[in-house]
């Protein structure tokens, strides 16, 4: 009994990474059609984001399942509901790729306030975080973890900046409003996403350790 419980829950976290990756690669690709005001790539994110519901649906049912019957020790439970959140994050950041791609496509025959700079490297530090979540998930590397949560500041300063910059441009040309709230919304959906990757990490450090730190990172 015990060994097929492993076998399954082994399962369990391969299909988490698998969701993780397609999760990472929505962020990758949402940002290049930005960058490229490529509609066709955003339309194809928006169709994919079912792919990562229908996972979540999935995995949260595995882990239904082998709550109800097997009869998990505590660091058993621990794994199980770590992973029942950790997939809820991940839904959630495909939703913001998604709602990058939807903005993407209202402004795919615009012209850009100003070359797109601080947008890309906020959605490099968070893709890079989600990445390294997912890595201390697979080595359980608390440390690797812990460092993550620690890189969230950097995301929210470069947001505040591009706030205050998109503020400051709107001031002095009020046609371009439209565009600037839309790039508003770009950066705080990416800032959202530096919030659920370091939530991912809080989860592993709980998985590993027990130790349940409280995430400030609900939406």
């Amino acid at each position: 009994m015990r060994l097929l419980f492993d076998k399954e829950l082994e399962q369990l976290h391969l299909a988490l990474i698998n969701m993780g990756a397609l999760v990472e690669n929505a962020i990758e690709k949402s940002i290049l059609a930005l960058k490229k005001q490529d509609a066709t790539l955003a339309k194809e994110i928006i169709r994919n984001d079912n792919q990562i519901d229908e996972m979540e649906v999935k995995i949260e049912k595995q882990c239904l399942r082998l709550l109800a019957l097997q009869n998990p020790i505590a660091k058993d439970l621990r794994s199980v509901s770590s992973t029942l959140k950790i997939i809820t994050d991940l839904e959630r950041i495909g939703d913001h790729a998604t709602d990058i791609a939807e903005i993407t496509i209202r402004l795919a025959n615009a012209k850009y306030i100003k070359p797109l700079v601080d947008i890309p490297k906020m959605a490099d530090i968070a893709r890079q975080m989600l990445r390294d979540a997912l890595d201390s998930y697979v080595k359980r590397d608390v440390e690797l973890a812990r460092e993550v949560c620690k890189r969230d500041d950097e995301v929210d300063n470069l947001f505040n900046k591009k706030i205050l910059e998109i503020i400051g441009i709107l001031k002095t040309s009020g046609e371009l409003v439209e565009q600037g709230v839309e790039l508003m919304f770009v950066s705080k959906y990416l800032e959202r996403i530096g919030d659920h990757a370091t939530n991912i990490a809080e989860w592993v450090v709980y998985h590993e350790t027990g130790e349940h730190k409280h995430l400030q990172h609900e939406e």
